[in-house]
């Protein structure tokens, strides 16, 4: 597992993003707002976290939902994983969703989604007229299933 180190503002008043277990690979963000936010069935919004970060180049940052509040309260987030640029340098916010069927109340410092770090590669195009071929070739969605 590699270990990189990253800048980050804290503006939040709550603890810095923080891995809940040794193995996690996302971390736990909590909402930073001046007074609760009632989302309702359906209803979306942008929540903001207080934090900046400045993440070194060929890394991003994944803003995902967190499992338990997907399982538990139908809470999610709209375009998962959100992706932060490396050259992205303002608040990082979740764009929340409730799935749910009733009000979903979002309080300061509640942890609301979790954030992974991960590298990318740049894709260098190579146009062709030919692909190799594979054992499922062109195959489509549901190719695969059952038999």
């Amino acid at each position: 597992m590699d270990r990189i180190t990253v800048k980050i503002i804290n503006r939040s008043g709550h603890s810095l993003p923080t891995y809940e277990t040794p193995s996690a690979a996302g971390m736990d963000v909590h909402a930073c707002l001046k007074e609760p936010v009632v989302l309702k069935p359906m209803e979306r919004a942008l929540i903001p976290t207080g934090l900046r970060i400045q993440l070194p180049q060929g890394y991003e940052c994944q803003m995902r939902p967190r499992s338990g509040l997907a399982l538990k309260k139908g809470i999610s987030l709209v375009n998962t994983p959100g992706t932060v640029d490396a050259d992205y340098r303002g608040e990082i916010g979740a764009i929340v969703i409730n799935l749910s069927n009733e009000d979903f109340v979002i309080n300061d410092g509640e942890r609301i989604c979790q954030m992974v770090v991960t590298q990318y590669s740049h894709v260098k195009w190579e146009e062709t007229d030919r692909l190799d071929e594979t054992v499922r070739g062109d195959g489509a969605f549901g190719h695969t299933g059952l038999e």
